[in-house]
């Protein structure tokens, strides 16, 4: 062979490992992207299903709530109801007239604790805590066994399934 003739098979020779080089790395390349667009389509699918999933649990916490504004707009009425019970409880000759009144007060009550609406109870001598009642005075405690502890309940407090609704309105001693 000539000189000339050797050199185009060599370089024959190394131009073929190198076009089978770029097809491997071609298939390198499209399993790569291929494996990338798997990933997006995994991490799209999940975050889809965590969307699915918060929007079921909010819609479930939504439909025990939706009921909140008449609940609370409806608290001042069994607080009458109660005020009401307790003034006629002095007056024996309105025997009929509290029969009436706490019949209806326990009609309503009962239908909005079949609502979900639950009384929080609050008794004297409890131990004040900010997260779960509201303070509206301090007083003088009348023994030292009630300083920091609830003296009275001024107003009620409601929750509705496991929302707080209102808090407990108390006097503490101090």
């Amino acid at each position: 062979m000539s000189k000339k003739n050797k050199e185009e098979v060599i370089e024959e020779q190394v131009e073929q490992p190198t076009v089978e080089t770029q097809e491997l790395t071609v298939e390198e390349q499209l399993q790569a992207e291929l494996k990338q667009e798997k990933d997006k389509f995994l991490r799209l699918f999940a975050e889809f299903e965590n969307y699915k999933k918060r929007t079921s649990k909010e819609r479930v916490e939504l439909f025990k709530t939706a009921s909140q504004d008449v609940m609370v707009s409806l608290l001042p009425v069994l607080d009458d109801f109660e005020r009401a019970l307790s003034h006629i409880e002095d007056d024996k000759e309105a025997e009929e007239l509290r029969k009436g009144v706490n019949l209806i007060y326990q009609k309503l009550l009962s239908t909005l604790e079949h609502k979900g609406l639950a009384a929080l109870s609050v008794i004297q001598g409890d131990v004040f805590n900010a997260d779960h009642h509201e303070a509206i005075t301090q007083i003088p405690a009348p023994t030292d066994d009630l300083k920091g502890k609830i003296i009275d309940v001024v107003e009620k407090g409601y929750k509705l399934g496991e929302k707080v609704i209102r808090f407990p309105k108390v006097v503490i001693g101090q």
